[in-house]
């Protein structure tokens, strides 16, 4: 059967053939760079008549034939920038077509490196390998600064601000003195809430009292409070503004004493600087208070020191002590109005002194925390009016680290309990 031997070689050498066209096809996908043949390749070229897997096997299939078009389309299709930018071509050489076997696609034996591992390491990469994994040495992270710094320096700052001036206030007390009209001679001035009410000594006493018991709840609260030293600074900086301010508002205008039957010392009709030191000490050895019988100079009244105190103390137990304390938060209201009743009913100030107070200590009160609370009002800017005010520079100072309004989160005090009974001994504030 000589025609089924015919039709049997001739599908055996249609196999050789195939089979050679296979090979050679496979031989080119390998040497022309399979990275080509990616739909997202990164390499740019200069013609690429079709994308692709299509542009490529045209441009392989050109090859196989011997095309001419074909090997320059392929030439166009691999035409690809350095693989390592900056790095010179030593081989000019072309192969395959056309195509550069230059040192964009692989190195010379000369210029790779050989590890321990069997890595071949390029010498302008650092710590490359043949994998053209390239090592990149990132810094450790910063470590994240606290929400609430103590920054106690700053703490000790504000203290000795308030002590300076409340100082200040004594001094300008013990000048103001010598400067009182004569009570002999000028009587109190009209009022429409003294002159209504009969002076009562025993209400200035009751007042005090209420003053210290106001005022050391408030000082227990921000001492319990977990970010006591935040607390401290802000009441130290609010507490020094009003002094200041008061040093200044009962020196400029002198009343006459408001009270008939108040002790006031005799003047000395001398204001040299030892008079002046001798009645300072006095007055800050009675902490400015007269139920110890220290406070014996008359003349303070714009604006009333026992109003501040009072309100101040409220403001901060309504502020810093736990939400669920309301109602030791209606007993401190209740207490420093009480507080302020009694001054009038002991005719130690007048209604305006009182009205002063408390509309300077709550503006400021208010002020001084909506701009803490608040981050851009921080900042000057020309829509942020209260960053004119004149103490606006010492409040950035103060507040500037505090990253946010100050959580109402409480903890113990003193290190030795803490280490024992507290869940988190190594807790920072």
């Amino acid at each position: 059967m000589p025609w089924a031997t015919s039709t049997y070689m001739m599908k055996l050498q249609l196999l050789v053939i195939e089979t050679d066209y296979c090979w050679r096809k496979a031989l080119l996908r390998m040497v022309l760079d399979p990275k080509a043949t990616s739909l997202h390749s990164d390499y740019g070229s200069f013609d690429r008549p079709l994308g692709g897997v299509e542009g490529h096997e045209r441009d392989v299939e050109a090859a196989v034939d011997g095309s001419s078009s074909g090997m320059a389309q392929s030439s166009d299709v691999y035409q690809r920038q350095p693989l390592l930018p900056g790095a010179p071509s030593k081989n000019k050489d072309k192969g395959w077509g056309g195509v550069s076997s230059s040192s964009e696609y692989y190195d010379d034996d000369e210029d790779d490196k050989i590890d321990g591992l069997g890595h071949i390491r390029h010498p302008n990469v650092p710590n490359g390998s043949g994998s053209d994994i390239v090592k990149l040495d990132i810094p450790a992270p910063l470590r994240e600064e606290p929400r609430f710094p103590k920054e106690k320096w700053k703490t000790l700052l504000a203290f000795f601000f308030m002590v300076v001036n409340f100082i200040l206030t004594t001094a300008s007390l013990a000048m103001v003195h010598e400067r009182v009209p004569d009570r002999a001679t000028y009587g109190p001035l009209p009022d429409v809430v003294l002159d209504n009410l009969v002076s009562q000594d025993w209400a200035l006493n009751v007042s005090e009292i209420l003053i210290m018991i106001v005022s050391n709840s408030a000082t227990v609260f921000i001492i319990f409070h977990k970010h006591r030293f935040i607390v401290f600074r802000r009441i130290f900086l609010l507490m020094g503004l009003l002094y200041m301010m008061r040093s200044v508002t009962m020196y400029v205008t002198v009343l006459p004493v408001a009270s008939k039957t108040y002790y006031c010392s005799p003047k000395a009709n001398n204001s040299s600087p030892l008079v002046i030191t001798k009645r300072v000490l006095q007055l800050i050895s009675g902490f400015g208070l007269s139920i110890n019988g220290k406070h014996t100079y008359c003349g303070d009244y714009i604006y009333s020191g026992h109003t501040v105190v009072l309100v101040l103390s409220s403001l901060i137990i309504k502020e810093y002590s736990p939400r669920r304390c309301q109602p030791i938060h209606w007993l401190a209201g209740l207490m420093s109005l009480v507080g302020i009743i009694m001054v009038l009913i002991a005719h130690g100030h007048y209604t305006v002194d009182v009205l002063i107070a408390y509309y300077v200590t709550t503006r400021l009160w208010y002020i001084y925390h909506t701009l803490a609370n608040n981050p851009y009002l921080k900042q000057h800017g020309p829509n942020n009016f209260l960053a004119r005010l004149w103490w606006f520079p010492m409040f950035k100072y103060f507040e500037k680290n505090v990253g946010g309004t100050v959580p109402r989160q409480y903890d113990w005090p003193l290190p030795w309990p803490r280490r024992f009974l507290a869940k988190h001994p190594n807790r920072d504030s």
